[in-house]
């Protein structure tokens, strides 16, 4: 399932029109992702915990040339599943 099947699956369920569904698909996204960049978690009851963390610098490896690069501190997002949503899923 991709962004336009969801968007697919919005316009059937709530009706009205595909461009309102696909901004509703929208509006989600975009909010989970500016919650994020703040530094903040978006929890969704029955699905899970979105948060953003930190990963340290570390030194890798180039595997095309095997040479050492140095590779900078980044924020990564991180998904928690909740218990209902991994039960469902079994």
């Amino acid at each position: 399932m991709n962004k336009q099947a969801i968007i697919e699956a919005v316009h059937e369920k709530l009706g009205g029109t595909k461009a309102s569904a696909e901004s509703a698909v929208e509006t989600v996204i975009e909010s989970i992702i500016g919650t994020l960049k703040k530094g903040d978690e978006v929890s969704i009851a029955g699905l899970g915990i979105f948060s953003a963390k930190m990963r340290a610098a570390r030194q890798a490896r180039n595997p095309r040339t095997g040479e050492m690069v140095q590779v900078p501190a980044m924020r990564v997002p991180k998904f928690r599943a909740a218990k209902a949503f991994k039960d469902a899923v079994k």
